[in-house]
């Protein structure tokens, strides 16, 4: 492990930054570096061995990876669906050609293993819906997607090609209390939780009734690293992995909310985003990383609900109470 070293793209991000702790607690802080676009905040300088980079620039990125003798790849630096939609070329732009330029450079750099996280965002409107399977119809509807979906065949391209270690898993909607929501879809499941734990009522951008597979970010990081350690005898899809944890509706995560503060209501107007989640599977069926490497969630709705609650709960939520008031 000490012989490794990791560079992660788009370290700031929700997934990044826990994915960096993680990293860090298994293979050291001085093997781990963290990479964005820009220093998010003063305070993490403090834990991260930092350096600037913009995934849209090769040149940069080499002169990284030579720096720091990297040997370890995890690229999460994207564009997501909602936020995509209103500059759909920069998406593009930012998403295909930093993929790109991670693939060119871990392959002409000898990189062991490049990580690259994908999304339930690659189905469509003709994929199978209920417990969407590892091999399917893929039609996205979104750059996002169809970003994802480009990504995943580069990704076996370049394994199959050039024999590169690349793996990667389709990420359902991420639930985190450590990140803010972004610019996601799914992002809903993450705000709902703000607003109650600052006794703010909850208007949902989506229906009610509208299912989604989720994942609780712990469970997310176990299923990246499991992925990213298993042998490579036992990663047979090189494309991407579908994973998921639960399904859930926003009435059902209300209601799971309301066992704790009883009073919280939420109200539903749906807007564009609407359109985006109809697109998109309500449960995934998971099977093959199962069997392939041993995947499996821990957590349900009740035991992440109640675990996002206490975390939150001490939190200093000052800074989120206020934007929810001018909001509201």
């Amino acid at each position: 492990m000490q012989n490794e070293n990791i560079l992660l793209i788009g370290a700031f991000g929700q997934i990044g930054t826990e994915l960096t702790e993680a990293l860090q607690g298994i293979y050291g802080e001085s093997h781990v570096i963290a990479s964005d676009i820009r220093l998010s905040s003063p305070e993490k300088a403090e834990r991260v061995r930092f350096e600037q980079l913009n995934v849209m620039d090769a040149q940069r990125l080499g002169e990284l990876v030579d720096k720091h003798k990297i040997t370890q790849i995890y690229h999460l630096a994207a564009v997501l669906s909602a936020s995509g939609e209103q500059d759909p070329m920069f998406a593009w732009q930012l998403n295909m050609e930093g993929t790109i330029n991670v693939l060119e450079v871990a392959r002409e750099k000898g990189i062991k293993k490049v990580y690259f996280p994908s999304s339930i965002a690659v189905f469509g409107k003709d994929t199978p819906r209920e417990n969407t399977p590892q091999h399917t119809v893929m039609n996205p509807s979104t750059v996002y997607g169809i970003s994802k979906l480009a990504g995943e065949r580069w990704c076996e391209y370049y394994f199959n090609r050039y024999g590169l270690d690349v793996r990667s898993l389709r990420y359902p909607g991420i639930i985190s209390y450590k990140t803010p929501p972004g610019g996601g879809t799914t992002d809903y499941a993450v705000d709902i939780y703000y607003k109650a734990v600052v006794r703010k009522n909850f208007e949902c951008f989506l229906k009610e009734s509208t299912y989604l597979p989720m994942m609780y970010m712990p469970d997310a990081i176990k299923a990246t690293l499991d992925l990213m350690h298993a042998d490579a005898s036992k990663v047979k899809v090189r494309n991407s992995y579908n994973v998921s944890a639960m399904s859930f509706s926003p009435r059902e995560v209300t209601k799971a909310i309301q066992k704790h503060y009883p009073s919280f209501k939420a109200s539903f107007r749906p807007d564009f985003r609407q359109k985006i989640a109809d697109s998109w599977p309500t449960s995934i069926d998971d099977s093959v990383a199962r069997e392939d490497w041993g995947w499996k969630p821990e957590y349900n709705l009740e035991s992440m609900t109640t675990d996002m609650i206490q975390n939150l709960s001490k939190m200093d939520l000052t800074q989120y109470k206020k934007e929810a008031s001018a909001v509201v």
